[in-house]
């Protein structure tokens, strides 16, 4: 079978870290091109990614690896192009833009891919699997991290659509909306905002559900200066317990370890995404981008010391 033409708009970090290597251990894609504004990239590297549309010869696809808020200009051309259309995490900055972008991809009849790479541990499955029919009597989620690790000199995520702690946030939603057994609400939201920043470094929030009785709490923290605490558990009213973490590649069910295993979040992404062209489906679940724009309509705020980054 001839490979999928692909092309990275916005190479970056994450996409040197991850795309690259999962676009090239995977014999279904060929990396055709890339474009970013610094120029950086493999060749052919554009810095206007509307060039690399326009000069690549069989594209077929792209992966979208900027920031969340020109991701939905860039993913409208590029479906209008022909292109089959993987978006990076948070998948816009809105939830009208990828909602737009789902409905032109249907009427194109190309593959657009909100990506979750969490979910992509063999981990996370298991924890749904556990806890699938049951009524929760509590969860506790923790995303703790150090923003000047994974986000060295970043400003674009203090700026309003740049998500601030809920980038790394999203993913503890998107894993919650896998595994939890229900629907899940926002409650309340205490955002914890920088001063001279337009988003939040740190918020507490309250959730809740129509299946649970119990208490459903979720700390995210971009201050945390050694190490991640990346962790989410769960107990039952039946008394199942489980906990997920290292952003849930581990899983404990009753304080036993499973044996979980895979081929990792990224090349998970790339192999679901290979999937979906093939049988023209997309794969666009915004519960993750609902719950954070819920946060941010139902939160207080409060202003905190200024982050150096």
């Amino acid at each position: 079978m001839r490979p999928i033409r692909i092309g990275i708009v916005g190479f970056g970090k994450i996409a040197g870290d991850q795309h690259l290597p999962s676009i090239k251990g995977n014999p279904r894609f060929e990396l055709a091109a890339s474009s970013s504004r610094s120029g950086q990239g493999p060749a052919p590297t554009f810095t206007d990614w509307r060039e690399l549309l326009h000069s690549v010869d069989g594209l077929e696809a792209v992966a979208i690896t900027t920031p969340p808020k020109p991701r939905y200009e860039i993913a409208r051309q590029c479906l209008q192009a022909g292109l089959h259309v993987l978006l990076e995490k948070p998948p816009c900055a809105t939830l009208s833009e990828i909602e737009d972008l789902a409905c032109l991809a249907e009427a194109q009849q190309r593959t657009l891919f909100a990506t979750w790479h969490a979910r992509h541990n063999d981990a996370v499955p298991a924890a749904a699997k556990a806890l699938a029919g049951q009524r929760i009597a509590a969860m506790s989620i923790k995303w703790h991290e150090d923003v000047r690790k994974w986000h060295p000199g970043q400003q674009w995520v203090w700026e309003p659509g740049g998500f601030g702690v809920f980038d790394p946030g999203i993913n503890a939603f998107s894993i919650a909306t896998a595994i939890f057994p229900g629907s899940l609400f926002i409650n309340e939201a205490k955002l914890s905002v920088p001063k001279g920043a337009q988003t939040p470094v740190a918020a507490d929030i309250k959730l809740e559900s129509p299946e649970s009785e119990g208490i459903l709490h979720c700390s995210l923290d971009w201050r945390r200066s050694e190490g991640e605490e990346w962790m989410i558990s769960a107990r039952t009213e039946s008394g199942v317990e489980i906990l997920l973490t290292d952003g849930g590649a581990k899983l404990s069910i009753g304080g036993a370890e499973q044996e979980v295993s895979g081929i990792g979040e990224y090349p998970g992404i790339y192999r679901r995404f290979a999937e979906l062209i093939d049988e023209r489906r997309s794969d666009v679940d915004v519960r993750p981008l609902r719950l954070v724009a819920d946060c941010l309509l139902v939160g207080s705020t409060e202003r905190v010391e200024a982050i150096q980054l």
